[in-house]
């Protein structure tokens, strides 16, 4: 069983997220983060971006799936369309 979410007060301002991009839609922000990435880059090399980027949705993801099954693996796999092992492949992968 996992951990429930952790509920912060975290505020969109505070995730440099302007208020009028917080209703857009999840590829709309991936795309907007992805831009700014690059633009802090100023030059430099990416490296690994593909496993940074997975990562950074696969977590919160799995997380938010599990959190919701009430940790229930097999219906969070349902849901994710996944079978039960890979599930719990990736929950070991990242130490959920």
């Amino acid at each position: 069983m996992t951990q429930p979410l952790a509920k912060d007060s975290t505020t969109c301002a505070e995730l440099a997220v302007a208020a009028e991009q917080t209703a857009a839609p999840l590829n709309v922000c991936v795309s907007r983060a992805l831009a700014d990435y690059f633009e802090q880059l100023e030059g430099h090399p990416a490296a690994n971006l593909y496993e940074m980027l997975m990562t950074e949705v696969e977590v919160p993801l799995l997380k938010a799936t599990l959190e919701h099954t009430n940790g229930n693996q097999s219906r969070a796999a349902e849901i994710l369309g996944i079978n039960r092992g890979t599930l719990r492949k990736k929950l070991k992968q990242y130490g959920l």
